[in-house]
């Protein structure tokens, strides 16, 4: 990856920072002190805490010295960006998203896991401020049962498509509502829909 992001590092800053990306993007946790000393074939943890501390400072992690497993990388989210997974119908349903085309640069990055984002087709959210070409920033649902009423979400309908809509549960059916007087709520069984994400934010382009 590029090392033009904040300020520069060496080559041994370097070298750690990239075995430390692979490590936590394959297991999902930092790694300890010991196994970084061991993958940068060193008997010392001092060059180890002195090229954390260095990554720290040039702001490429976030890490709490003394305390196991805190270190949190910054510089490769912001780097790489939010994967645009395509567009989602604010209108009616259109056919969900497939392949990754591009991703948005964010310098201020959300710093949420899994964070993906989608492009607005349509007008039905117009009166919430979103509108047509608007990127939006979604956050995955883990836990569909816990979404609050009220929420705008991404919603897949089966057999019919995606949409970006104001989520409200009423006993075995869902309803799907725009922000829009002009279009006609959703209104379908729970089971048919599955919820990809919540709003986080709305992105415009100027």
């Amino acid at each position: 990856m590029s090392s033009s992001l904040n300020q520069s590092l060496t080559e041994a800053q370097q070298e750690l920072y990239d075995w430390l990306s692979d490590y936590i993007s394959a297991n999902q946790h930092s790694p300890s002190i010991r196994q970084m000393m061991q993958a940068m074939g060193l008997r010392s943890p001092a060059p180890i805490q002195s090229r954390l501390r260095h990554l720290q400072e040039k702001g490429w992690i976030k890490w709490q010295e003394g305390q196991a497993r805190t270190l949190q990388l910054i510089g490769e989210a912001v780097a790489q960006g939010i994967p645009v997974l395509g567009a989602v119908a604010a209108g009616g349903l259109v056919e969900t998203f497939d392949d990754v085309q591009e991703t948005l640069d964010l310098n201020s990055v959300l710093q949420k896991k899994g964070v993906f984002a989608l492009t607005v087709n349509g007008d039905s959210m117009i009166d919430s401020y979103i509108a047509d070409g608007d990127t939006v920033l979604m956050e995955p649902v883990h836990e569909p049962s816990r979404i609050r009423n009220g929420t705008v979400v991404s919603a897949l309908v089966a057999g019919s498509g995606t949409t970006l809509k104001y989520f409200f549960r009423e006993g075995p059916m869902v309803r799907l509502e725009a922000a829009n007087p002009l279009y006609e709520p959703i209104e379908i069984d729970a089971e048919k829909v599955q919820i990809q994400g919540k709003l986080l934010a709305v992105w415009r382009k100027a």
